[in-house]
């Protein structure tokens, strides 16, 4: 991609910004050899983003950000390679790498057009990378594009009834009233930072995934723990424990478009 979008160029400004914020939690993520998912730091076993066995796996990490996942991954035999829009992220994920003696493959650019062969991985993957900070009419064909027949995309992002329950502030946690539609829901601008979000409906995201090619597998709608805490404030664990904060789409590519 030559020229990046309005939305991309500020995101990678913005999350450029954020870096540093961002240091620890990748330390301690790299650290850690079972995964653990969402601002709730919620058990694999409980959640099943990852597929039993990934030993052999070309994987791409859409948005890989300090690429944590990339290193799990690549410490189960996966050959995992990380993208992502902003170049600080990616800098402490080198930082990382090199602290963990763990190599692969780390791109700067865009998860809307990466710039890899069709047909390049088995398994794609997303934990607040792409899957909200890119537009989903943009990234989710690409992350298409670059499966193989019968790959499999998992992707964990914001549940719709948050968002509609969000405050315009991060520093303001969710309320229990609907504060905006849910027809119409795409692009989210906030009014405390630059950055832009995307999230989608049920009803348009499962559109959206089969017009790609996908069959739909799975969706889990994450419960925070009893015992949760989290640095995040836009979201209590109260609300998480009445209301889903963050689901698991789980998807796979269609050997014939078809079905």
């Amino acid at each position: 991609m030559t020229e990046l979008p309005e939305h991309a160029l500020r995101n990678r400004a913005q999350w450029d910004a954020w870096a540093d914020d961002y240091v620890a939690n990748g330390r301690r993520n790299w650290a850690s050899n079972e995964p653990t998912w969402g601002i709730w730091g919620i058990p694999e076993a409980q959640v099943g983003m990852l597929p039993d066995d990934v030993s052999g796996l070309d994987v791409v990490e859409l948005g890989c950000g300090t690429a944590y996942v990339s290193a799990w991954l690549a410490r189960r035999g996966a050959r995992p390679v990380g993208i992502d829009n902003s170049e600080r992220q990616l800098a402490t994920a080198r930082e990382l790498q090199a602290e963990h003696g763990l190599n692969f493959p780390l791109v700067h650019g865009s998860a809307e057009a990466t710039g890899f062969a069709d047909a390049s991985f088995d398994l794609a993957i997303s934990e607040y990378g792409a899957s909200i900070w890119c537009d989903p009419h943009g990234w989710l064909p690409e992350a298409a594009r670059l499966l193989r027949p019968g790959g499999r995309l998992v992707f964990l992002v914001n549940s719709p009834l948050l968002m509609m329950c969000m405050a315009d502030l991060a520093d303001e946690p969710a309320g229990i009233e609907l504060r905006r539609d849910q027809f119409g829901m795409h692009r989210f601008d906030w009014e405390d930072d630059n950055s832009v979000e995307f999230h989608l409906p049920h009803g348009e995201m499962i559109r959206l995934l089969r017009e790609c090619g996908f069959a739909i597998e799975g969706l889990n709608e994450l419960q925070a723990p009893p015992d949760a805490t989290s640095t995040y404030t836009f979201v209590t664990a109260d609300w998480a424990r009445r209301w889903p904060t963050e689901e698991v789409w789980m998807v796979r590519k269609l050997v014939d478009r078809a079905l």
